[in-house]
Protein backbone atom coordinates (compact mmCIF):
# COMPACT_ATOMS: atom_id res chain seq x y z
CA UNK A 1 0.00 0.00 0.00
CA UNK A 2 1.27 3.37 -0.66
CA UNK A 3 2.41 5.66 1.87
CA UNK A 4 1.00 8.51 -0.04
CA UNK A 5 -2.26 7.71 1.03
CA UNK A 6 -2.23 8.57 4.52
CA UNK A 7 -2.83 12.23 5.70
CA UNK A 8 -1.41 14.13 8.88
CA UNK A 9 -3.62 15.22 11.24
CA UNK A 10 -2.64 18.72 10.42
CA UNK A 11 -3.67 18.46 7.06
CA UNK A 12 -6.88 16.63 7.95
CA UNK A 13 -7.74 19.39 10.19
CA UNK A 14 -6.45 22.71 7.43
CA UNK A 15 -9.29 20.14 5.35
CA UNK A 16 -11.79 20.32 7.32
CA UNK A 17 -11.23 24.11 8.48
CA UNK A 18 -11.36 24.80 4.63
CA UNK A 19 -14.77 23.46 4.45
CA UNK A 20 -16.69 24.53 7.19
CA UNK A 21 -15.26 27.77 6.26
CA UNK A 22 -16.62 27.80 2.64
CA UNK A 23 -19.70 26.55 3.63
CA UNK A 24 -21.78 29.42 2.87
CA UNK A 25 -25.00 27.77 5.70
CA UNK A 26 -22.35 28.05 8.19
CA UNK A 27 -21.19 31.42 7.76
CA UNK A 28 -24.22 33.32 9.41
CA UNK A 29 -25.32 31.07 12.14
CA UNK A 30 -28.41 32.36 14.21
CA UNK A 31 -28.77 30.26 17.55
CA UNK A 32 -30.58 30.31 20.64
CA UNK A 33 -29.10 28.39 23.49
CA UNK A 34 -28.35 28.55 27.24
CA UNK A 35 -25.06 29.66 28.36
CA UNK A 36 -22.80 27.55 30.81
CA UNK A 37 -19.02 28.31 31.71
CA UNK A 38 -19.31 31.51 30.79
CA UNK A 39 -15.77 33.01 31.52
CA UNK A 40 -14.74 37.00 30.95
CA UNK A 41 -10.98 36.60 30.09
CA UNK A 42 -8.76 39.65 31.50
CA UNK A 43 -8.33 40.45 27.73
CA UNK A 44 -11.70 41.17 26.83
CA UNK A 45 -12.75 38.03 25.21
CA UNK A 46 -16.01 36.04 26.26
CA UNK A 47 -15.69 31.94 26.73
CA UNK A 48 -18.95 29.79 26.91
CA UNK A 49 -20.58 26.90 25.91
CA UNK A 50 -24.16 26.93 24.84
CA UNK A 51 -25.74 24.25 24.87
CA UNK A 52 -29.69 22.94 24.69
CA UNK A 53 -31.35 19.60 25.87
CA UNK A 54 -29.20 17.27 23.49
CA UNK A 55 -25.81 18.82 22.40
CA UNK A 56 -23.71 21.78 23.07
CA UNK A 57 -20.85 24.00 21.34
CA UNK A 58 -18.05 25.87 22.48
CA UNK A 59 -18.30 29.47 21.87
CA UNK A 60 -15.89 32.24 22.07
CA UNK A 61 -17.00 35.92 21.82
CA UNK A 62 -13.81 38.29 20.98
CA UNK A 63 -13.43 41.63 22.65
CA UNK A 64 -14.05 43.90 19.40
CA UNK A 65 -17.77 42.30 19.18
CA UNK A 66 -18.76 42.45 23.06
CA UNK A 67 -17.86 45.51 23.87
CA UNK A 68 -20.91 47.23 22.69
CA UNK A 69 -22.75 44.23 24.65
CA UNK A 70 -25.43 46.47 27.02
CA UNK A 71 -25.98 43.27 29.58
CA UNK A 72 -23.34 41.12 30.70
CA UNK A 73 -23.57 37.09 29.92
CA UNK A 74 -24.55 34.93 32.99
CA UNK A 75 -24.52 31.01 33.45
CA UNK A 76 -28.09 29.98 32.84
CA UNK A 77 -29.29 32.56 30.77
CA UNK A 78 -31.04 31.99 27.18
CA UNK A 79 -29.54 34.19 24.79
CA UNK A 80 -30.27 34.86 20.86
CA UNK A 81 -27.47 34.54 19.00
CA UNK A 82 -25.75 35.20 15.22
CA UNK A 83 -22.43 33.80 14.53
CA UNK A 84 -19.93 31.43 12.01
CA UNK A 85 -18.55 28.58 12.53
CA UNK A 86 -15.25 27.82 12.73
CA UNK A 87 -12.85 25.27 13.26
CA UNK A 88 -9.63 25.72 16.34
CA UNK A 89 -6.44 23.96 14.42
CA UNK A 90 -4.34 22.86 17.44
CA UNK A 91 -7.22 21.43 19.50
CA UNK A 92 -9.17 19.97 15.98
CA UNK A 93 -12.01 21.29 17.61
CA UNK A 94 -15.10 23.42 15.78
CA UNK A 95 -16.85 26.37 17.78
CA UNK A 96 -18.74 29.15 17.10
CA UNK A 97 -17.51 32.77 16.81
CA UNK A 98 -19.83 34.79 18.03
CA UNK A 99 -20.81 37.94 16.35
CA UNK A 100 -24.31 39.66 17.73
CA UNK A 101 -25.93 38.44 20.99
CA UNK A 102 -29.07 39.73 22.99
CA UNK A 103 -31.04 37.84 25.71
CA UNK A 104 -34.45 35.87 24.56
CA UNK A 105 -37.46 37.13 25.49
CA UNK A 106 -36.27 40.82 26.29
CA UNK A 107 -34.49 43.48 25.25
CA UNK A 108 -31.05 43.98 25.64
CA UNK A 109 -31.40 47.26 26.99
CA UNK A 110 -33.74 45.99 29.51
CA UNK A 111 -32.12 42.88 31.13
CA UNK A 112 -28.84 45.67 31.01
CA UNK A 113 -31.01 47.87 33.22
CA UNK A 114 -32.06 45.45 35.32
CA UNK A 115 -28.69 44.28 35.56
CA UNK A 116 -27.00 48.03 37.18
CA UNK A 117 -29.89 48.86 38.94
CA UNK A 118 -29.71 45.62 40.86
CA UNK A 119 -25.45 45.90 41.45
CA UNK A 120 -26.01 49.81 42.33
CA UNK A 121 -28.44 49.07 44.65
CA UNK A 122 -26.33 46.36 46.77
CA UNK A 123 -23.63 48.67 46.75
CA UNK A 124 -26.08 51.58 48.62
CA UNK A 125 -26.27 54.10 45.87
CA UNK A 126 -30.45 53.93 46.45
CA UNK A 127 -30.16 54.12 50.10
CA UNK A 128 -32.31 56.35 51.48
CA UNK A 129 -29.20 57.80 54.48
CA UNK A 130 -27.69 59.07 51.02
CA UNK A 131 -30.77 61.33 50.05
CA UNK A 132 -29.78 65.06 50.59
CA UNK A 133 -32.77 67.61 51.52
CA UNK A 134 -33.64 70.09 48.91
CA UNK A 135 -33.17 73.45 50.17
CA UNK A 136 -36.64 75.26 51.12
CA UNK A 137 -35.46 79.19 49.16
CA UNK A 138 -32.52 78.29 46.79
CA UNK A 139 -31.18 81.05 45.19
CA UNK A 140 -28.74 79.35 42.38
CA UNK A 141 -30.59 76.18 40.50
CA UNK A 142 -28.69 74.50 37.74
CA UNK A 143 -30.14 72.72 35.18
CA UNK A 144 -28.99 70.11 33.10
CA UNK A 145 -30.51 69.00 30.06
CA UNK A 146 -30.52 69.79 26.24
CA UNK A 147 -31.00 73.47 25.51
CA UNK A 148 -33.56 73.15 22.51
CA UNK A 149 -35.92 70.56 24.04
CA UNK A 150 -39.27 71.21 25.65
CA UNK A 151 -38.27 70.02 28.91
CA UNK A 152 -35.95 73.23 29.23
CA UNK A 153 -39.66 75.11 28.20
CA UNK A 154 -41.28 73.71 31.14
CA UNK A 155 -38.55 73.98 33.45
CA UNK A 156 -37.75 77.71 32.51
CA UNK A 157 -41.70 78.49 32.71
CA UNK A 158 -42.55 77.01 35.82
CA UNK A 159 -39.49 78.08 37.72
CA UNK A 160 -40.35 81.82 36.41
CA UNK A 161 -43.51 81.23 37.10
CA UNK A 162 -43.65 80.12 41.02
CA UNK A 163 -39.88 81.75 41.90
CA UNK A 164 -38.99 84.48 39.81
CA UNK A 165 -36.45 85.97 42.17
CA UNK A 166 -34.34 83.28 41.85
CA UNK A 167 -31.15 82.55 39.53
CA UNK A 168 -31.48 79.79 36.89
CA UNK A 169 -27.87 78.66 35.25
CA UNK A 170 -28.50 75.94 32.03
CA UNK A 171 -25.85 73.70 31.66
CA UNK A 172 -26.51 72.63 27.89
CA UNK A 173 -25.60 68.83 27.43
CA UNK A 174 -26.45 66.39 24.82
CA UNK A 175 -29.21 63.48 26.48
CA UNK A 176 -28.90 60.48 23.57
CA UNK A 177 -26.74 59.31 21.67
CA UNK A 178 -23.13 57.80 22.32
CA UNK A 179 -21.78 61.05 23.42
CA UNK A 180 -24.76 61.84 25.62
CA UNK A 181 -22.93 60.27 28.87
CA UNK A 182 -19.81 61.73 29.06
CA UNK A 183 -21.09 64.95 28.37
CA UNK A 184 -23.79 64.27 31.82
CA UNK A 185 -20.92 63.51 33.47
CA UNK A 186 -18.89 66.58 32.43
CA UNK A 187 -22.07 68.79 33.67
CA UNK A 188 -22.17 67.36 36.65
CA UNK A 189 -18.58 67.63 37.54
CA UNK A 190 -18.81 71.25 36.29
CA UNK A 191 -21.77 71.94 38.83
CA UNK A 192 -19.90 70.17 41.87
CA UNK A 193 -17.02 73.14 41.22
CA UNK A 194 -19.44 76.18 40.85
CA UNK A 195 -21.78 77.86 43.44
CA UNK A 196 -25.76 75.91 43.11
CA UNK A 197 -27.97 74.90 45.76
CA UNK A 198 -29.79 72.44 43.85
CA UNK A 199 -29.58 70.76 40.33
CA UNK A 200 -32.03 69.63 37.38
CA UNK A 201 -31.15 66.81 35.53
CA UNK A 202 -33.51 65.22 32.64
CA UNK A 203 -35.11 64.79 29.51
CA UNK A 204 -38.70 64.63 27.58
CA UNK A 205 -39.96 61.20 27.01
CA UNK A 206 -38.81 58.75 24.55
CA UNK A 207 -37.95 54.91 24.01
CA UNK A 208 -35.48 53.03 26.35
CA UNK A 209 -33.04 53.76 23.88
CA UNK A 210 -33.85 57.48 24.12
CA UNK A 211 -33.46 57.41 27.64
CA UNK A 212 -31.02 55.39 27.71
CA UNK A 213 -28.30 58.16 28.56
CA UNK A 214 -29.40 58.62 32.13
CA UNK A 215 -29.41 54.68 32.92
CA UNK A 216 -25.65 54.77 32.55
CA UNK A 217 -23.22 53.81 35.28
CA UNK A 218 -21.14 56.47 34.98
CA UNK A 219 -24.02 58.96 34.67
CA UNK A 220 -25.08 57.40 38.20
CA UNK A 221 -21.77 57.46 39.91
CA UNK A 222 -21.72 61.27 38.87
CA UNK A 223 -24.88 61.78 40.52
CA UNK A 224 -23.87 59.83 43.52
CA UNK A 225 -20.89 61.91 43.93
CA UNK A 226 -22.60 65.21 44.04
CA UNK A 227 -22.95 66.95 47.02
CA UNK A 228 -25.59 69.33 45.86
CA UNK A 229 -29.13 67.94 45.80
CA UNK A 230 -29.96 66.60 42.76
CA UNK A 231 -33.85 66.49 41.26
CA UNK A 232 -34.02 63.59 38.55
CA UNK A 233 -36.52 64.27 35.54
CA UNK A 234 -36.67 61.80 33.01
CA UNK A 235 -39.33 60.97 30.63
CA UNK A 236 -42.70 60.93 32.05
CA UNK A 237 -44.44 59.52 34.94
CA UNK A 238 -44.20 55.75 33.90
CA UNK A 239 -40.27 56.54 32.84
CA UNK A 240 -38.20 55.29 35.30
CA UNK A 241 -34.31 55.67 35.17
CA UNK A 242 -31.01 54.78 37.11
CA UNK A 243 -30.74 58.24 37.61
CA UNK A 244 -34.39 58.47 39.24
CA UNK A 245 -33.05 56.13 42.38
CA UNK A 246 -29.74 57.40 42.27
CA UNK A 247 -31.02 60.88 42.74
CA UNK A 248 -31.81 62.35 45.90
CA UNK A 249 -35.63 63.30 44.63
CA UNK A 250 -37.20 61.85 41.64
CA UNK A 251 -39.73 64.02 39.81
CA UNK A 252 -42.45 62.45 37.24
CA UNK A 253 -41.76 65.32 34.63
CA UNK A 254 -39.79 67.56 34.34
CA UNK A 255 -42.00 70.31 35.33
CA UNK A 256 -42.84 68.35 37.79
CA UNK A 257 -38.63 69.13 39.00
CA UNK A 258 -39.10 72.47 38.43
CA UNK A 259 -42.14 72.61 41.28
CA UNK A 260 -39.87 70.40 43.14
CA UNK A 261 -36.99 72.85 43.37
CA UNK A 262 -38.57 75.96 44.10
CA UNK A 263 -41.43 77.20 46.29
CA UNK A 264 -44.69 78.76 45.19
CA UNK A 265 -45.13 82.49 45.06
CA UNK A 266 -48.47 82.38 45.53
CA UNK A 267 -47.67 80.27 48.64
CA UNK A 268 -45.02 82.55 50.22
CA UNK A 269 -47.23 85.85 49.79
CA UNK A 270 -50.11 83.50 51.96
CA UNK A 271 -48.05 82.89 54.06
CA UNK A 272 -46.42 85.92 54.44
CA UNK A 273 -49.89 87.73 54.63
CA UNK A 274 -50.60 85.37 57.59
CA UNK A 275 -47.20 86.37 59.41
CA UNK A 276 -48.08 89.73 59.21
CA UNK A 277 -51.27 89.32 60.45
CA UNK A 278 -49.89 87.58 62.76
CA UNK A 279 -46.80 90.06 64.07
CA UNK A 280 -50.01 93.08 64.66
CA UNK A 281 -51.84 90.93 66.49
CA UNK A 282 -48.95 90.64 68.87
CA UNK A 283 -47.88 94.23 68.40
CA UNK A 284 -51.22 95.25 69.32
CA UNK A 285 -51.80 92.75 72.41
CA UNK A 286 -48.15 94.13 73.76
CA UNK A 287 -49.53 97.26 73.10
CA UNK A 288 -52.49 97.35 74.93
CA UNK A 289 -50.71 95.16 78.16
CA UNK A 290 -47.84 97.96 78.23
CA UNK A 291 -50.94 100.39 78.46
CA UNK A 292 -52.68 99.12 81.03
CA UNK A 293 -49.29 99.00 82.75
CA UNK A 294 -48.66 102.83 82.66
CA UNK A 295 -52.49 103.20 83.66
CA UNK A 296 -51.89 101.75 86.47
CA UNK A 297 -48.74 103.27 87.38
CA UNK A 298 -49.99 106.42 86.48
CA UNK A 299 -52.85 105.56 89.75
CA UNK A 300 -50.47 104.56 92.03
CA UNK A 301 -49.30 105.99 95.34
CA UNK A 302 -46.18 107.27 94.25
CA UNK A 303 -47.77 109.57 91.69
CA UNK A 304 -50.36 111.07 93.47
CA UNK A 305 -48.57 111.70 96.68
CA UNK A 306 -45.02 112.00 95.76
CA UNK A 307 -44.36 114.17 97.99
CA UNK A 308 -45.56 111.66 101.25
CA UNK A 309 -43.40 108.71 99.57
CA UNK A 310 -40.33 110.66 99.66
CA UNK A 311 -40.88 111.93 103.63
CA UNK A 312 -41.45 108.07 104.36
CA UNK A 313 -38.40 107.01 101.78
CA UNK A 314 -36.29 109.86 103.99
CA UNK A 315 -37.06 108.34 107.09
CA UNK A 316 -36.22 104.41 106.38
CA UNK A 317 -33.31 106.06 104.46
CA UNK A 318 -31.92 107.25 108.17
CA UNK A 319 -32.99 104.02 109.51
CA UNK A 320 -31.00 102.04 107.31
CA UNK A 321 -27.77 104.56 107.98
CA UNK A 322 -28.35 104.02 111.72
CA UNK A 323 -28.43 100.08 111.07
CA UNK A 324 -25.30 100.19 108.62
CA UNK A 325 -23.21 102.44 111.19
CA UNK A 326 -24.49 99.97 113.99
CA UNK A 327 -23.45 96.96 112.57
CA UNK A 328 -20.15 98.30 110.83
CA UNK A 329 -19.19 99.00 114.50
CA UNK A 330 -20.34 95.63 115.54
CA UNK A 331 -18.08 94.17 112.70
CA UNK A 332 -14.96 96.25 114.06
CA UNK A 333 -15.27 94.77 117.21
CA UNK A 334 -15.44 91.61 116.42
CA UNK A 335 -12.53 91.56 113.92
CA UNK A 336 -10.52 93.21 116.94
CA UNK A 337 -11.16 90.63 119.08
CA UNK A 338 -10.69 87.75 116.44
CA UNK A 339 -7.67 90.19 115.88
CA UNK A 340 -6.61 89.49 119.44
CA UNK A 341 -7.06 86.11 119.33
CA UNK A 342 -5.34 85.47 116.51
CA UNK A 343 -2.00 87.30 118.19
CA UNK A 344 -2.47 84.95 121.40
CA UNK A 345 -2.32 81.95 119.50
CA UNK A 346 0.53 82.81 117.05
CA UNK A 347 2.42 83.76 119.90
CA UNK A 348 1.96 80.12 121.55
CA UNK A 349 3.07 78.71 118.05
CA UNK A 350 6.32 81.79 117.74
CA UNK A 351 8.97 79.91 116.39
CA UNK A 352 11.58 81.08 118.86
CA UNK A 353 9.62 79.69 121.78
CA UNK A 354 9.10 76.52 119.96
CA UNK A 355 12.85 76.20 119.66
CA UNK A 356 12.89 77.28 123.55
CA UNK A 357 10.94 74.10 124.33
CA UNK A 358 12.10 71.70 122.00
CA UNK A 359 16.01 72.26 123.59
CA UNK A 360 14.68 71.78 127.11
CA UNK A 361 13.13 68.61 125.49
CA UNK A 362 16.33 67.85 123.68
CA UNK A 363 18.16 68.00 126.83
CA UNK A 364 15.89 66.00 128.78
CA UNK A 365 16.18 63.38 126.16
CA UNK A 366 19.82 63.30 126.10
CA UNK A 367 19.93 62.98 129.83
CA UNK A 368 17.89 59.75 129.91
CA UNK A 369 20.04 58.52 126.81
CA UNK A 370 23.14 58.50 128.68
CA UNK A 371 21.52 56.89 131.80
CA UNK A 372 20.32 54.35 130.02
CA UNK A 373 23.58 53.76 128.21
CA UNK A 374 25.44 53.43 131.49
CA UNK A 375 23.01 50.56 132.84
CA UNK A 376 22.96 48.74 129.48
CA UNK A 377 27.01 49.04 129.42
CA UNK A 378 27.09 47.79 133.46
CA UNK A 379 24.48 44.94 132.44
CA UNK A 380 26.19 43.66 129.27
CA UNK A 381 29.64 43.79 131.24
CA UNK A 382 28.03 41.47 133.71
CA UNK A 383 27.22 39.14 131.89
CA UNK A 384 29.99 39.17 129.54
CA UNK A 385 32.37 37.96 133.18
CA UNK A 386 29.59 35.49 134.01
CA UNK A 387 29.84 34.16 130.35
CA UNK A 388 33.70 33.82 130.80
CA UNK A 389 33.54 32.22 133.98
CA UNK A 390 31.12 29.35 132.51
CA UNK A 391 33.72 29.30 129.37
CA UNK A 392 36.37 28.87 131.98
CA UNK A 393 34.72 25.80 133.58
CA UNK A 394 34.50 23.68 130.14
CA UNK A 395 37.68 24.86 129.13
CA UNK A 396 39.96 21.41 128.56
CA UNK A 397 43.09 23.00 129.10
CA UNK A 398 41.89 23.98 133.04
CA UNK A 399 41.51 20.34 132.98
CA UNK A 400 44.12 19.20 131.48
CA UNK A 401 46.24 21.30 134.51
CA UNK A 402 44.58 19.20 137.27
CA UNK A 403 46.72 16.02 135.76
CA UNK A 404 44.69 15.09 132.83
CA UNK A 405 45.49 14.45 129.29
CA UNK A 406 44.20 13.78 125.57
CA UNK A 407 45.73 11.07 123.63
CA UNK A 408 46.06 11.14 119.46
CA UNK A 409 46.52 8.62 116.66
CA UNK A 410 47.14 10.32 113.58
CA UNK A 411 45.53 13.54 114.41
CA UNK A 412 42.71 11.10 115.05
CA UNK A 413 41.08 11.47 119.03
CA UNK A 414 41.29 8.51 121.16
CA UNK A 415 38.08 7.40 122.71
CA UNK A 416 38.21 3.58 123.11
CA UNK A 417 41.28 0.58 123.37
CA UNK A 418 39.80 -0.69 120.05
CA UNK A 419 41.45 2.38 118.63
CA UNK A 420 45.38 1.26 118.96
CA UNK A 421 47.09 -1.86 118.37
CA UNK A 422 50.67 -3.04 119.41
CA UNK A 423 53.19 -0.77 118.09
CA UNK A 424 50.92 2.13 117.03
CA UNK A 425 52.42 5.98 117.65
CA UNK A 426 50.47 7.65 119.65
CA UNK A 427 50.49 11.52 120.82
CA UNK A 428 49.72 12.51 124.82
CA UNK A 429 48.59 15.75 124.84
CA UNK A 430 49.27 17.30 128.68
CA UNK A 431 49.04 20.53 129.76
CA UNK A 432 52.44 21.63 129.63
CA UNK A 433 53.00 19.39 126.63
CA UNK A 434 53.32 16.34 124.01
CA UNK A 435 54.72 12.83 124.81
CA UNK A 436 55.20 10.99 121.48
CA UNK A 437 54.92 7.14 122.47
CA UNK A 438 54.98 3.44 120.97
CA UNK A 439 52.48 1.04 122.51
CA UNK A 440 53.54 -1.64 123.85
CA UNK A 441 50.60 -3.82 124.88
CA UNK A 442 46.61 -3.26 125.08
CA UNK A 443 44.91 -4.38 127.90
CA UNK A 444 41.09 -3.76 128.38
CA UNK A 445 39.43 -2.79 131.65
CA UNK A 446 37.91 -5.75 132.95
CA UNK A 447 35.94 -3.61 136.11
CA UNK A 448 34.40 -1.43 133.92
Amino acid sequence: MSEDRYLTVTALTRYMKRRLETDKHLKDIWLRAEISNFKHHSRGHMYMTLKDDGARIQSVMFAGQNKGLKFVPENGMTVLIRGEIGLYEPQGQYQLYIKQMEPDGVGALYQAYEQLKEKLEKEGLFSPEHKKPLPAYPEHIGVITSPTGAAIRDILTTIKRRYPIVKVTVLPVSVQGERSAPSLVHALSYAEEHDFDVLIIGRGGGSIEELWSFNEEIVARAIHRVSVPVISAVGHETDFTISDFVADVRAATPTGAAELAVPAQEELQHRLAQLRNRMQYVISQSYRQEANRLAKLRGSYAFRYPEQLLRQKEIELDKLSDRLARAGTTAVSTRRQHFTTLVNRLALVHPGKQVQNYGQQLAVLQNRLQQAMVKRHEREQQKFFHQINKLSLLNPLETMKRGYSISYKQETLLKSINQVTEGDDVQIHLADGTIDCIVKEVKEDTNG
